[in-house]
């Protein structure tokens, strides 16, 4: 029956022809960046560079408008009378564009780096996600709006990092939670008092079924050598949900939890990395892609229930899968150019398409919904795959739009500031879809070209000095957005949490990594692009462009900052000295450069000199970002700053803090929450 679904009805999409959904209210062609007036006279495109939004005439693909934003925009919505309206990250404010006026009409005031966007079914309130509230880093929130007035009517908590935001006609909605990576549901039924339904999934435990039941039933089960591995998503960015409003779609990244290792000669997982091999890959589900896979996650849009792999078994090249939903894991029909970074998704209007934009490999990856085999789907890969087509864009993908009829897409390259117009052939019996016309430049570059150049470089999962086609990762793969993904390695001298990055001044935080074994910036990222990510020599001009790339990656928008600060945080400055945190944590970088033990030490591991690092002790981090950068210590151990206060103040391991009192100690807390 599985298998007939889509043969019942196959689609009109980009060319192909046949029956067509009757589309719910609140569904959107279109994700990310880019949206389509409803009559596709107009196209949107939203560049976060510039801070502007650009209207395209599509008829005469030709640049008409420009209407000056907030900063760093990052999402677009086109409400049923053609309003537009666009989150500005860095501005924490919402901008509202009429139609043929091409000027910002009006500037909501929202929470902190707004993203995700959604309009209830009779278009008369727009939801706005928040990552982080006005009061807290601890808690995203949902916000409401009348389109009308523009009044703002309440805000929700509902979780960690929340981004994308998919709203459907029974009132209820669904919300991603970025680093958690999983979904929150609110039931919005009640205009005056929404409520949180479910405030998580079981998806982790349906993703790793097997391996859980391997762990529960043999006791003696070594995670170093097994090769059933357990994972969990994060990098939970955006949500769609199909025409008819029965499923929804999540884009993420599958982390491997297992010790990331190379298996030496005997099996056993070797102590090194050999030379130009990779411990980013082979480790994904299936044994395919990287210890960081992109993936697709299906829900039952009604119940926030998922609909995932069980990965170690999953759809691993299996051509008989009659799963009426992709996999979970995104594999490449094509060897060369792998998929990695999906970053904005969107179904076709029949419900029948996914395509899914990934913003590390500059392409577009589309994929049936609701079935992973046919005569028109090449399963002959290992493992298999159920992409259809692969679709080569321009660099840093970051949204697209489709046609209400099918005919046409378009997909905004953010690092190149153009637009690709993506049309079918009509063929019946074939996707084929190609590039048509050459790509609209809608912006120039801001950055300087060397800065231009490391951000290129910096989110490339498909250039060769960068990493191997069959492993298909980019710095970003694990500094999402040049910050941290919230996930700890399980790298061969121990645990190691993915440092944040942006604002942190990092260029002058030398000796580098946890361990502080690298000198300078350089030969920390040469040795991590050979041995890790499978590329070339890393040369002084490529670490010079990274370098100038890392240094203006955007800092993370911070609530607790304010213009004076506050009793409690003058307080807690003169707290900080008291305890002698100044002594490692100094300078403008608020870091000595020198390693330090916190106690926090993991005895063993596979790496011979584990005890050399262990006297010498670990990297002395920048306590820049401290407020949006949990869990903390490089094993991820504590999930807030009080949590890690406690751990140490009776042994005094981590700073004299046995000498401050529990009100010191909070004020302790409210001072390095503005670093």
């Amino acid at each position: 029956m599985k298998k007939q679904v889509l043969g019942a009805a196959l689609v009109a999409v980009l060319g192909l022809t046949g029956c067509e959904q009757k589309p719910s209210a609140t569904y959107a062609p279109s994700a990310g960046s880019l949206a389509l007036s409803r009559d596709d006279a107009f196209l949107y495109a939203v560049d976060m560079d510039n801070g502007i939004l650009s209207v395209v005439d599509t008829a005469a693909h030709a640049k008409v408008a420009e209407v000056k934003v907030g900063l760093h925009p990052e999402r677009i919505l086109v409400g049923p009378d053609d309003t537009v309206y666009v989150s500005n990250r860095f501005s924490r404010s919402v901008s509202v564009i009429r139609r043929e006026q091409w000027t910002e009409a009006a500037r909501l005031d929202v929470g902190v780096e707004p993203m995700g966007l959604g309009l209830s079914a009779d278009g008369k309130t727009l939801y706005v996600v928040n990552s982080a509230m006005l009061e807290t880093t601890e808690q995203g929130s949902l916000m409401a709006f009348d389109t009308g007035t523009l009044e703002r009517l309440w805000e929700l908590p509902v979780g960690d990092e929340p981004r994308g935001l998919a709203v459907l006609e029974n009132d209820k909605a669904i919300i991603t939670l970025h680093r958690k990576g999983d979904v929150v549901q609110v039931d919005l039924s009640d205009r005056d008092e929404p409520k949180v339904v479910k405030a998580g999934t079981d998806l982790y435990e349906r993703a790793n079924a097997s391996r859980l039941r391997m762990e529960k039933d043999s006791p003696e089960f070594d995670r170093g050598f097994s090769t059933l591995h357990s994972f969990h998503a994060r990098g939970m960015t955006d949500v769609v949900i199909t025409p008819d409003g029965s499923r929804a779609f999540t884009t993420a990244l599958w982390a491997r939890e297992d010790p990331v290792v190379t298996p030496g000669p005997d099996g056993r997982p070797a102590p090194t990395p050999p030379s130009g091999g990779g411990l980013y890959g082979g480790g994904g589900p299936c044994g395919s892609g990287a210890i960081a896979s992109a993936g697709v996650i299906t829900f039952d849009a009604d119940t926030a229930t998922p609909v995932v792999d069980d990965l170690p078994g999953g759809n691993c090249g299996d051509p008989d899968d009659d799963s009426d939903f992709p996999p979970s894991t995104i594999v490449s029909p094509d060897p060369t150019h792998p998929i990695q970074g999906p970053i904005a998704s969107v179904v076709d209007p029949t419900g029948a398409w996914l395509f899914v934009v990934n913003r590390e490999t500059n392409n577009v990856a589309v994929l049936p919904t609701n079935r992973r085999s046919g005569s028109d789907i090449n399963v002959a890969t290992f493992p298999a795959t159920p992409v259809r087509q692969l679709v080569r864009v321009g660099a840093g993908p970051s949204g697209i739009a489709l046609t209400r009829d099918g005919s046409r897409a378009y997909v905004y390259n953010s690092f190149d500031h153009t637009v690709t117009k993506l049309v079918g052939d009509g063929s019946s019996s074939s996707l084929n879809i190609r590039e048509e016309g050459p790509r609209l430049k809608l912006a120039d570059d801001v950055l300087s070209p060397e800065q231009a150049v490391g951000r290129k470089l910096f989110f490339s999962a498909i250039d060769s000095r960068m990493t191997a086609a069959n492993v298909g990762a980019a710095c970003s793969t694990c500094h999402h957005d040049g910050r941290e993904d919230g996930h700890t390695w399980g790298f061969p001298d121990g645990p190691r949490q993915t440092p944040m990055l942006a604002g942190r001044m990092i260029t002058q935080t030398g000796p580098f990594h946890w361990s502080g074994e690298f000198p300078t910036l350089r030969d920390f990222l040469d040795v991590t692009v050979r041995q890790r990510m499978g590329g070339g020599m890393v040369d002084a001009q490529m670490a010079s462009q990274l370098a100038a790339f890392i240094d203006v990656i955007p800092t993370p928008d911070n609530p607790y900052k304010r213009e004076q600060p506050t009793e409690a945080q003058i307080r807690g400055s003169q707290a900080f000295l008291k305890a002698e945190c100044d002594e490692c944590h100094t300078g403008t970088a608020l870091t000595n450069n020198k390693q330090a033990n916190v106690g926090t030490f993991v005895v063993g591991g596979l790496n011979p000199d584990v005890e050399t690092v262990r006297t010498r002790g670990l990297n002395t981090p920048s306590l820049l970002g401290l407020a949006r950068s949990a869990p903390y210590l490089h094993d991820g151990s504590a999930m807030t700053l009080k949590e890690r206060l406690l751990q140490t103040r009776d042994t005094d391991l981590h700073g004299k803090t046995s000498r401050l009192s529990g009100a010191e100690l909070d004020d302790l807390v409210e001072f390095l929450r503005i670093l």
